[in-house]
């Protein structure tokens, strides 16, 4: 049962980062930044052809490819219930939900509607499903660094190394 709650989680995770890309694309004029936050965070409709910092610009099927492989292998990892903790699971269903939202505008555009910028640091132009995936991504690594148990003979072979 609780992967149905997961898989609401990342559908609710995708509607509403869809939701707000249409708001921005109707609403926003490209490359007119809006302050949301004033002196902070500011909102600018950019069409962003790459992933994340616009890295492989323009390669679209790779991305799309990529982006399907990762959504299985979370697919598997959640159906197998490999975390046992909750806070490496809802990493992933982050991280799935941000993936998914992006991949919709990839194959659909060609490309990912960003909008949200920081003003204090020319960082990079995100959306709302990289914030997700970059949450996602904290948290899932939290879980590995200090809450994934280790298989029983990892353990065993750590301790005749020492």
């Amino acid at each position: 049962m609780l992967l149905v709650w997961e898989a609401l989680a990342a559908v609710g995770i995708v509607a509403a980062d869809q939701l707000f890309k249409a708001w921005c694309a109707a609403n926003l004029i490209p490359g007119i930044p809006v302050d949301l936050i004033p002196g902070l965070v500011h909102m600018v409709y950019v069409e962003n052809s790459g992933a994340a910092f616009s890295l492989l610009e323009g390669m679209r099927v790779p991305l799309l490819v990529l982006t399907v492989a990762a959504l299985g292998v979370i697919a598997v990892v959640l159906a197998r219930r490999w975390p046992r903790h909750p806070l490496g699971v809802w990493g992933l269903v982050l991280v799935a939900g941000g993936a998914a939202g992006n991949f919709i505008d990839r194959a659909a555009q060609g490309y990912v509607v960003d909008m949200f910028e920081f003003q204090f640091i020319r960082f990079a132009i995100f959306n709302v499903a990289d914030i997700f995936i970059t949450i996602g991504g904290v948290l899932f690594c939290v879980y590995l660094l200090f809450l994934h148990e280790k298989k029983a003979e990892d353990r065993g072979q750590e301790i005749e190394t020492q």
